[in-house]
C-alpha cells in the first residue's frame, strides 16, 4: 500500500484473498455485485440523504477505489470521486464500468439500495457501510447528531486494520489443505435469454421460522439451509424418475460464513469462507429429519477455528507459491477462471448467505420497515442463489434465478407455507 486511506494522498491496495477470483470471471450477466437494500417507513428526502452521504465518505475512504490492472495481479487504486448517487430505475446487480468506483447508491421513493462488487467488499463489509450511511441520514432528519454518533464507526478514525487482508493475516503456513470434493448436483433447467437475472422475494414471520427451527433443535439458518436441501432432492428425484439426470449423485449447499465472528478482525474487506453441508443420494432419500440433523452437525463442524484454518490456508497458500507470483496476469487470469468452475461451482448445488438479524440504534430503527439481501446473480451452473436477511419480525427470503423456470421457489415457499408459514410476496425490487 502506497498511502494510508486516511490521508489526502494517492493509495492502493492488492487485492485480498477472495476478491482475486472475480476480475477473471465477470461478464455482464455473472457481475459479482450484490445489493443491500432498506425499505423506509417514509419517502427518502433527498438533501439530508445526500449530506448523509457525503458524512459517509470521510468514514469509509478506503471504499473509494477501482480497479486497475498490474502485470501480475489486479489491484485497487484510490478513486477520488464521490460515491455515484442515482434514481434506481435500472436493472439491479449491474457489472461496474472500468475506471470507476466498486459501490454504488441507488434511491426510489422510500428505498434505498447499495450495490457492491464483492472484488470490494462482502455482505458483512458492505452492511456496516449501509447502517452507519442510515444512522447518519437519521441523525440529520432529526438535527440531532449526539447518540447516533456513538456508534463506533462514527466515533473512531479510520483504522489500518478496517482496510487489511484478514485472511493473510490469519494464514498459517504449517496447517494442511482441504481435501477436492466430487462433482454435485446442479438444476436442470435453460437459461432466460439476456438479461438473465430476476429476482422473487417473500416476507415471513421471524417467530413462526424461529418455532418451527426450535422445534426441531436448531438455529433457523440451519432450518432453511435444510429446505434448501430438501427442495434440491425432490428436483433431483424427480429428474431421475424422468431418467433426466445425471451421474452426480452428492447435493451441497455453499452457505458462507463470517470470520469475523470467528476471528477477531475489524477488516471492511472480504473475510467469510464457505461451509458445505451434503447429502450423498446413494444412500437413497433422505427425510427432512435426517437433512436438519445432517446441516445442523456439518456446519458446527466445518465452522471449528481448525478446519476454517485448513480453508484459508489452501485458499492463501496457492498464491503464495513462486510460480503463481511471477506468472503474468493473463495466465492468471485463465487458470483462475478454468478452476472457478472446475474446482469451485462444479463441486456445490445452491447457495443461500444469511446476513443474520439486522441491529441499530432505536432512533434509527424506527424509521425502516426491513431489509433484502440480493445475491449476486447466479453463475450459468448454479441458475438460481438465495439470500436471507431479518429486521425486527420480518425474515426476508431473496432468490436470484437466471432460468426460465421458477419451480425452485415455489417448491420453496410452497414447503414452508405447508409448515404454516405465512409468506407475503414482494416484488418492487424487480428492475
Amino acid at each position: 500500500m502506497a498511502h494510508k486511506p486516511a490521508t489526502s494522498e494517492k493509495f492502493w491496495f492488492t487485492l485480498d484473498n477472495a476478491a482475486k477470483i472475480y476480475p477473471a470471471i465477470i461478464s455482464d450477466e455473472f457481475t459479482s455485485v450484490f445489493r443491500l437494500s432498506v425499505v423506509l417507513e417514509q419517502a427518502v428526502r433527498i438533501q439530508p440523504f445526500l449530506k448523509s452521504v457525503s458524512l459517509a465518505e470521510k468514514r469509509f475512504p478506503y471504499f473509494k477505489v477501482q480497479l486497475k490492472k498490474g502485470f501480475f495481479w489486479y489491484y485497487l487504486e484510490h478513486l477520488p470521486r464521490p460515491f455515484p448517487v442515482e434514481a434506481d430505475l435500472n436493472r439491479m446487480c449491474r457489472r461496474f464500468p472500468a475506471k470507476g468506483l466498486l459501490l454504488r447508491i441507488l434511491v426510489a421513493g422510500n428505498r434505498i439500495s447499495v450495490e457492491c462488487s464483492h472484488i470490494l467488499t462482502d455482505g458483512s463489509g458492505a452492511f456496516e457501510f449501509l447502517k452507519t450511511l442510515l444512522m447518519l441520514y437519521a441523525a440529520e432528519l432529526a438535527s440531532e447528531t449526539s447518540r447516533s454518533m456513538e456508534h463506533y464507526r462514527l466515533r473512531e478514525r479510520v483504522s489500518e486494520e478496517e482496510y487489511e487482508d484478514s485472511y493473510k493475516r490469519y494464514f498459517r503456513q504449517d496447517i494442511p489443505p482441504m481435501v477436492k470434493r466430487s462433482k454435485a448436483f446442479h438444476l436442470p433447467w435453460p437459461l432466460n435469454p439476456s438479461p438473465r437475472f430476476r429476482t422473487m422475494n417473500a416476507i415471513v414471520p421471524v417467530k413462526t421460522i424461529k418455532k418451527l427451527a426450535s422445534d426441531k433443535g436448531v438455529s433457523i439458518n440451519d432450518y432453511l439451509v435444510s429446505v434448501y436441501l430438501f427442495i434440491l432432492q425432490e428436483i433431483y428425484e424427480e429428474q431421475r424418475a424422468s431418467r433426466k439426470w445425471k451421474k452426480s449423485t452428492y447435493i451441497r449447499v455453499q452457505v458462507p460464513v463470517n470470520l469475523r465472528n470467528i476471528f477477531p478482525s475489524k477488516t471492511m474487506r472480504n473475510f467469510s469462507l464457505f461451509v458445505m453441508p451434503e447429502i450423498d443420494l446413494r444412500l437413497g432419500h433422505y427425510t427432512f429429519d435426517e437433512i436438519i440433523k445432517t446441516v445442523h452437525h456439518q456446519i458446527r463442524l466445518e465452522t471449528d477455528e481448525k478446519l476454517i484454518n485448513k480453508t484459508i490456508s489452501r485458499n492463501v497458500g496457492s498464491e503464495k507459491k513462486i510460480y503463481i507470483k511471477s506468472m503474468p496476469l493473463f495466465l492468471k487470469s485463465l487458470i483462475l477462471r478454468m478452476k472457478y468452475y472446475s474446482l469451485g461451482t462444479s463441486q456445490f448445488s445452491g447457495v443461500v448467505t444469511n446476513m443474520g438479524m439486522a441491529m441499530l440504534p432505536p432512533e434509527t430503527e424506527k424509521m425502516i420497515r426491513y431489509f433484502v439481501f440480493t445475491a449476486p446473480p447466479p453463475n450459468k451452473m448454479l441458475k438460481v442463489n438465495c439470500g436471507i436477511i431479518s429486521f425486527n419480525d420480518k425474515l426476508i427470503v431473496s432468490f436470484g434465478n437466471i432460468t426460465r423456470s421458477t419451480g425452485f421457489e415455489d417448491k420453496f415457499f410452497q414447503y414452508l407455507k405447508e409448515k404454516g408459514v405465512g409468506i407475503v410476496f414482494e416484488n418492487q425490487f424487480n428492475a
